[in-house]
């Protein structure tokens, strides 16, 4: 029998986590529950195994139900196939040392990476069934932005540039679902998800990101509840749990504690059929960079506009943020809050909300000794569903403006930045300005294999002679046939 590396209590002291390709069993309940099968806590990105027992009652919890557990450190910042390799090993190791199969618990992107062990690297001889905890299976959004052209430099210098968030893009998690949901070894385990869509109030770790994704639907912070579901899983809750929340075992363990029993089990019958997103809609515009000293973005707000969101994210948290509305009133950005949203962690950001905001031009003014910046803004406005991105199979960005009666448009012009990376690897980028009246769309240039992140900067006026920006960020795959995966 081979015997575990580390005993840890079960008030999670004198533990030391972090090494990948540790695992460690959890101390052995008084009163063994043998009708429960051994539970495996799996971690997400930039994480480590302590996240159940420190500052978490779920290991407080599951000892109590008498239930035998097992916790492995990954690679924090690897992506799904190094991930998926390194676990597999390690869940042999464990179905030898409890002489059973196991329930894997997995948080976040800890989701994919055992999917990527049950499917491609056969662990699903070693596994009852998956519970999966917000875990991005259609991709993050979060991801997409890192990677884009306005936040990929402050993404870069606080270090959230790596393979876990590159592969974590929506181009390429839809390359990774398409490589696994036909695989023979897909329906081997059964997959059931839980996701949240809480994500607090202004100063809590994951605001900003809750705000930055609300137009993608319900989330958690840091990752949609459509983006948490597979057509083949079963959806066990959602819940109004931020992305933290959702791995307590205070919030979610009487939901999971049926699933963590021995008896056989079958995949759900129930099909969960996602909408077509192939059209992005446009709330959002960003900018950012580096600058010493001083730096001044200017950004224009259309009529009809309800309400707007500034925020400002930076490396720093000395820098002074003054927004100047187009009457000359100035308004000074007070609050610093940390972000978590563990894509853009180590960041900080200064929001404010204003509601009617006066048609015109807006300013924001920066000063600090240095700053590694993004700013971001988003709109409350009827013109957000009137422009949108649409991606076609063969290689062609297109801007596609609608008329309904809602808006109409003057003139519109847009900027298409495509930043192509080759495993994780930026190879070149190509900047193609159109004229949506006279070219509707451009094509991408096949450089190979791999992600393309497109960012689409669109200025214009709308018959009423109102100016707007607006700024669409997505990632598509480009497979080794050519063809996209979007």
């Amino acid at each position: 029998m081979i015997s575990s590396q580390f005993q840890a209590d079960p008030f999670g002291k004198n533990t030391s986590p972090g090494t990948p390709g540790q695992w460690y069993e959890g101390s052995l309940p008084p009163i063994e529950n043998e009708k429960k099968s051994p539970v495996v806590f799996i971690h997400g990105l930039n994480s480590s195994s302590s996240i159940w027992w420190e500052e978490n009652d779920m290991y407080a919890i599951a000892y109590a139900h008498g239930i035998k557990t097992a916790f492995i450190d990954l690679y924090p910042a690897k992506d799904m196939w190094e991930n998926g390799e390194l676990l597999t090993r390690k869940l042999k190791e464990i179905h030898q040392h409890f002489e059973e199969k196991l329930v894997v618990v997995a948080h976040s992107k800890g989701g994919i990476d055992t999917q990527a062990a049950l499917v491609h690297f056969g662990a699903y001889r070693y596994v009852h069934r998956l519970i999966a905890l917000s875990s991005p299976y259609q991709g993050a959004q979060l991801a997409d932005l890192a990677y884009s052209t306005w936040a990929g430099w402050l993404a870069g210098i606080i270090g959230s540039k790596n393979e876990a968030t590159y592969s974590l893009q929506t181009g390429y998690m839809k390359y990774f679902q398409e490589e696994t949901d036909d695989h023979p070894y897909v329906l081997k385990t059964p997959i059931y998800t839980l996701a949240g869509k809480g994500w607090g109030t202004f100063g809590s770790p994951l605001y900003w990101g809750g705000v930055y994704l609300k137009s993608y639907g319900q989330n958690d912070g840091a990752v949609t509840v459509e983006s948490s579901r597979l057509r083949y899983s079963k959806e066990l809750n959602v819940g109004d749990w931020n992305h933290f929340e959702i791995q307590q075992g205070s919030f979610i363990f009487e939901i999971i504690d049926e699933y963590l029993y021995k008896f056989d089990d079958r995949i759900s019958d129930e099909i969960h059929i996602f909408e077509d997103n192939a059209l992005l809609p446009a709330d959002t515009f960003l900018r950012g960079g580096s600058y010493q000293g001083e730096a001044e973005e200017i950004f224009h707000v259309e009529g009809g506009v309800a309400q707007l969101g500034v925020n400002w994210m930076s490396d720093r948290r000395t820098s002074t943020i003054i927004i100047t509305a187009p009457d000359g009133k100035e308004t000074l950005l007070m609050n610093i809050a940390d972000d978590a949203s563990t894509l853009l962690k180590g960041s900080y950001y200064q929001f404010l909300e204003i509601k009617n905001p006066i048609e015109g031009e807006w300013r924001v003014k920066a000063s600090s000794e240095r700053e590694n910046y993004l700013l971001t803004v988003q709109f409350d406005s009827p013109l957000n569903n009137e422009i949108k991105l649409g991606l076609e199979n063969d290689l062609e960005v297109s801007l596609a403006s609608f008329a309904t009666g809602i808006v109409e448009f003057k003139e519109i012009k847009s900027t298409i930045r495509t930043e192509y990376y080759e495993n994780g690897r930026q190879i070149s980028r190509q900047v193609e300005w159109v004229d949506v009246k006279n070219s509707p769309s451009i094509n991408l240039s096949a450089l190979g294999e791999g992600v393309y992140n497109i960012t689409v900067d669109v200025e214009g006026k709308t018959l009423n002679n109102h100016p707007f920006n607006r700024t669409i960020v997505t990632s598509v795959y480009v497979d080794a046939n050519g063809r996209l995966l979007k």
